[in-house]
């Protein structure tokens, strides 16, 4: 199966408004601000949203900066031990060292902890496309890092909350799984019909097949809904009106909170299931219940 990028940069995940606001130093840098500095001297942020560097791609910036230099500056911030900590531009301080550079040009900035992430995440988004996963960690860092809810994020994306919800999910997929997402295998629209399946070997053995099989989205998910018909249940019936309502109400819920909501219901008891993911949602969904 070809990789397929998600073809998205910063403007899928922040207005306008906001990409001015955080990346106004950058903008309004002067070139007095740059001053070359030692390589041995500039170390990564831990706190990095990108997982994956292409080695193809930083050799081939490597040759380009052996040839032509480092035209753009990187932006570090000084740390407590008396280094430089990378706030943007990893992949180009990578190429450096890969091209035996000793110095490279950089603006230093007194940024804190919170803004040298919320940086670093923008900088990424804007410069190059995330993985479905990669993405899946952006929204999470933004709820984690910067006490951000579901509904404030899918507005700044101009998404639903369900689909920022949707994309949480996938951290949830076993890593076996994320690891096909990662590599580009799979896509976050083939990792929804494998969250439909609810046993874990068998989401395994389905991620697997949809790779060697090449399957598009769309055979993927009639192929979930035929698995899902193979499973074997107990007192399997017909729907009732009764129970159309319950799945139509346990619909209801899923829209209305963002999140999936299961109903397991009998004539004498019940349970309704609500799945959250990470402590920032969990708040979410008790702030809709008024706790």
């Amino acid at each position: 199966m070809p990789k397929k990028g998600l073809g998205k940069g910063l403007g899928s995940l922040f207005n306008e408004s906001d990409i001015k606001e955080v990346t106004s130093d950058i903008n309004q840098s002067k070139e007095g601000d740059i001053t070359n500095i030692r390589l041995t001297l500039i170390e990564p942020n831990k706190k990095q949203p990108r997982r994956n560097f292409d080695d193809e791609k930083i050799t081939a910036l490597a040759d380009s900066i052996k040839e032509h230099g480092l035209i753009q500056p990187i932006i570090v911030t000084p740390s407590e031990n008396g280094m430089y900590k990378i706030v943007a531009g990893e992949r180009r301080w990578r190429a450096a060292k890969k091209a035996k550079i000793k110095e490279i040009p950089a603006l230093i900035r007194p940024y804190n902890d919170e803004q040298v992430a919320e940086i670093a995440l923008i900088e990424n988004l804007q410069r190059e496309n995330l993985n479905p996963i990669e993405e899946a960690i952006g929204y999470n860092l933004l709820m984690e890092e910067f006490n951000l809810t579901q509904e404030i994020i899918s507005k700044r994306v101009g998404k639903s909350r369900s689909a920022v919800a949707n994309s949480l999910r996938l951290l949830s997929l076993e890593k076996d799984i994320q690891k096909m997402l990662i590599s580009e295998v799979l896509t976050s629209g083939h990792a929804r019909a494998v969250l439909s399946i609810d046993n874990k070997e068998l989401r395994i053995a389905f991620a697997k097949r949809i790779v060697d099989d090449n399957l598009n989205v769309r055979q993927a998910e009639a192929l979930a809904k035929q698995l899902q018909k193979k499973t074997p249940t107990k007192n399997v019936k017909e729907k009732t009106a009764y129970d159309i309502e319950i799945e139509k109400i346990q619909n209801n819920l899923s829209s209305a909170m963002g999140t999936k909501v299961k109903i397991n219901h009998t004539p004498k008891k019940g349970k309704i299931e609500i799945e959250y993911y990470g402590n920032k949602d969990l708040e979410r969904i008790l702030e809709f219940f008024n706790i």
